[in-house]
């Protein structure tokens, strides 16, 4: 027989959150540290938590901060918005002021207001980050997939775009477009950038330009699409990826002066609900967006060793028959092990989820299904985080050399030996 209070948790539950589970990204971290405390050997390419140590400017910005308590505005300490505006206008040449920057406590709490604030449909390409789509059924918002091959570099078409804008050219709607990608780690060139602006100001959507990894492109060359669609771009951004601060949980949302309404209706929601971000943590962010040399030599030395770290572990999967694009940028893989599914449905593997369920039991590899990001279940994709070495101990050691040239395979065996296993592992239970 149920109980009374059982039947009021069912019953009461909002409908838009029955079945939701918890983020993937944070519940494959939970599982495998589970699993470590059990004494089992795992490797971490699950969350994609950056490696490397907060930069040591930013690090004691906070210290000398951290007697900071008073409340600060709900839009953001103002030096911050400055200094975000400032970051923009040098990088990607977009008139943006301080009056244009919204500050809130992660870019994730930013786009959940975007969604709450603005009524309109979600188009997401996929494969996409786990969270968006799961924010827009919270709200209550209907999301429409738009379809990336391979072949293409999972990204999103133009002509795509504009087949599902056309029959109803006048709907409101949020197109979002995050790179270099979470899952894939590949990017734009700017011609292609071009085109998906002109379609997406032909039906006059706004575009919610998720860059939080574009100081991570491989070469340093990341370009916003808000160069091509000023008026109607977003540009979110924060301290999570780049500055290894994702702990910290501070993000910022940079609007076109058109958009200023759709900021103050954000921030009256924030008011309401989170108030402000930490405002230690925001002083420390002026000092990070500011940049500087130590800045700019700790970007070109993560840059080096995730660009080294990502080719060589394509490289490995591909000589084992896995369908992988070499990364661009971020420090993620989006690996197709369609090309030896009749390996693995010999081993009763038929979709992404048992891959992965089977992969971590055997070998300890922790990756995340395809299926989380919006691909069909039989497709035998996942998402591999290449970031499970110490990224302090690595960046130190880069930094002793030259800074030019490529990172030697040396380098990767002796400072990220436990990514290098990974791949090794995965190879091998393959070739089993």
């Amino acid at each position: 027989m149920t109980s009374t209070a059982e039947r009021f948790h069912v019953v009461n539950l909002n409908l838009n959150v029955r079945g939701l589970r918890p983020s993937a990204t944070l519940a494959i971290n939970d599982r495998s540290n589970e699993l470590r405390r059990q004494g089992r050997r795992v490797f971490k390419l699950g969350l994609g938590q950056s490696p490397f140590p907060v930069p040591l400017p930013v690090v004691e910005a906070l210290k000398a901060n951290a007697f900071r308590k008073d409340y600060l505005p709900v839009k953001g300490l103002p030096e911050l918005r400055e200094a975000v505006a400032d970051y923009h206008r040098r990088r990607d040449h977009v008139p943006a002021t301080g009056e244009d920057v919204l500050v809130g406590p992660g870019s994730k709490e930013l786009m959940f207001l975007l969604q709450l604030v603005y009524y309109g449909d979600l188009l997401i390409p996929t494969p996409a980050w786990v969270s968006y789509a799961p924010q827009a059924q919270i709200i209550g918002r209907r999301v429409n997939w738009i379809p990336s091959r391979k072949s293409g570099g999972w990204r999103l078409m133009p002509e795509e775009l504009d087949r599902l804008c056309r029959p109803d050219p006048d709907r409101p709607r949020i197109v979002v477009l995050n790179y270099p990608n979470n899952p894939t780690g590949l990017t734009y060139d700017p011609a292609e950038l071009e085109a998906l602006a002109a379609v997406a100001r032909r039906y006059k959507v706004i575009l919610l330009s998720d860059e939080i990894y574009g100081e991570l492109h491989h070469r340093g060359e990341h370009v916003s699409i808000a160069r091509y669609y000023p008026e109607g771009t977003i540009i979110s951004g924060g301290l999570s990826k780049w500055c290894g601060a994702g702990g910290w949980r501070l993000g910022t949302f940079t609007f076109p002066r058109s958009l200023r309404w759709l900021l103050d209706a954000m921030a009256a929601v924030a008011s309401e609900t989170y108030t402000s971000t930490s405002a230690p943590i925001q002083h420390a962010a002026v000092v990070a967006f500011r940049g500087g040399s130590e800045i700019d030599r700790y970007l070109r030395c993560a840059r080096r060793v995730l660009r080294a770290l990502g080719r060589r572990c394509a490289r490995n999967l591909q000589a084992a028959g896995v369908d992988v694009h070499t990364p661009q940028g971020a420090f993620y893989l989006f690996p197709d092990f369609g090309p030896v599914a009749r390996k693995l449905r010999e081993r009763g593997i038929r979709t992404s989820r048992e891959f992965c369920e089977r992969l971590l039991e055997d070998t300890g590899v922790a990756l995340l299904p395809g299926e989380e990001f919006g691909r069909p279940p039989r497709e035998l994709t996942a998402r591999l985080a290449y970031v499970d070495f110490d990224g302090g101990h690595c960046m130190s050691s880069a930094e002793s050399g030259p800074m030019d040239g490529e990172l030697d395979e040396g380098f990767l065996e002796l400072h990220c030996k436990n990514v290098l296993e990974a791949i090794d592992e995965i190879v091998q239970w393959l070739q089993s």
